[in-house]
């Protein structure tokens, strides 16, 4: 009896051991610094840290698995295929009813980040002065006085030759009549005679007006607008920023869009954008503050990136995990009591970080 229990034993050491390896769970991981840091083909950061003590205390096995952007997880999450992502991802209504998440771990906001340092108001408005966007608007209007004037010299030429000469000269003497009667100066040298060419001349003094307006308001945006851009103090601010920047996937990219805000640039992730945003390809970066501020030290940004002291969204970051994950009943309890021993604390200092 006693060899037949061991021969059975010996049989069924094997399967045990291949369950185990089985249950070796899967950890999705996105190259987010600092807390997914991938350097060659080994990841480090604080989540990584965070889940390896988590998995090390509970004797689980685990392998990291990496991913493109948080959509990417999100998606291997709902397909069950990986356990964890350990990136810290905002937990919000639509996410909860796909998956779960855990006790948060980290409290962040979304930041701005900008070009450059706030500038004096004399040195913005001579750099949007002289700017191609201003130089096209007044090369357009330009161009729209020149035009009414060519037309009223056409039809003026023949019968008004004294104020309107017939050679090429008297296309100036169209474009001064056309500027002066557009700014209501109305020196009175140059007059239409003929009937056409007074109708040309009161379409114009309307269409002039219209002009005016719209030319003043638009000056006064583009020579404005820069300087709000890296002056920025609430969401309205940010609302009448150009150029915005963020990155595909994110919170911010999901923020920006709530609140009705257009950016100009998205990119695959915050190193790029970083990097556009300090050759000034790009005036203004909206992504997570705590990641902005570790970047810009990590790559040396300092004077070409400037993060702003404000703040947007409070996010409450997360592990997330499939729905109805059984994983979720074991590793809240060990993540809670992660985050509230003082190693915890040593470890956000290590990476240079802090709870707001």
């Amino acid at each position: 009896m006693k060899k037949l229990f061991l021969y059975l034993l010996l049989i069924l050491t094997p399967i045990f051991g291949q369950s185990q390896e089985l249950e070796k769970l899967r950890i999705g991981v996105v190259h987010e610094p600092p807390f997914v840091i991938k350097d060659g083909d080994a990841f480090t950061g604080l989540s990584v840290d965070l889940w390896n003590s988590i998995a090390v205390e509970a004797g689980v096995n685990y392998e990291l698995v990496e991913f493109n952007d948080h959509l990417g997880l999100i998606r291997a999450l709902d397909f069950e295929e990986i356990d964890v992502s350990i990136n810290p991802i905002h937990v919000n209504e639509m996410r909860l009813t796909l998956l779960e998440a855990t006790q948060p771990f980290y409290v962040s906001f979304l930041g701005v980040a900008t070009s450059q340092a706030k500038q004096s108001q004399v040195r913005v408005f001579l750099q949007n002065f002289f700017s191609t966007q201003f130089l096209r608007l007044i090369l357009l209007l330009v161009l729209t006085i020149f035009f009414f004037g060519t037309i009223l010299w056409l039809v003026e030429r023949k019968h008004n030759r004294r104020q309107f000469r017939p050679n090429l000269i008297g296309l100036f003497d169209g474009f001064w009549w056309s500027a002066v009667t557009m700014t209501t100066v109305g020196y009175g040298d140059k007059a239409p005679k003929t009937k056409l060419g007074r109708a040309i001349a009161m379409v114009w003094m309307f269409t002039a007006i219209l002009i005016i307006s719209a030319f003043t308001a638009t000056v006064a945006s583009t020579l404005t607008v820069s300087s709000l851009s890296r002056n920025i103090e609430d969401l309205q601010d940010l609302r009448n920023t150009r150029n915005i920047a963020s990155v595909h996937g994110s919170s911010s990219e999901v923020f920006l869009k709530q609140n009705e805000i257009d950016p100009a640039a998205m990119f695959d992730n915050v190193e790029n954008a970083l990097t556009s945003l300090a050759s000034r390809k790009t005036e203004v970066l909206v992504y997570d503050k705590t990641v902005l501020d570790y970047l810009i030290g990590k790559m040396q940004l300092e004077g070409k990136a400037v993060l702003l002291p404000i703040s947007f969204n409070q996010q409450y970051n997360s592990f997330f995990l499939s729905k109805n994950s059984r994983h979720l009943e074991w590793i809240n309890p060990l993540l809670v009591r992660k985050i509230n021993h003082k190693s915890w604390q040593e470890l956000l200092q290590e990476y240079n970080l802090h709870i707001e």
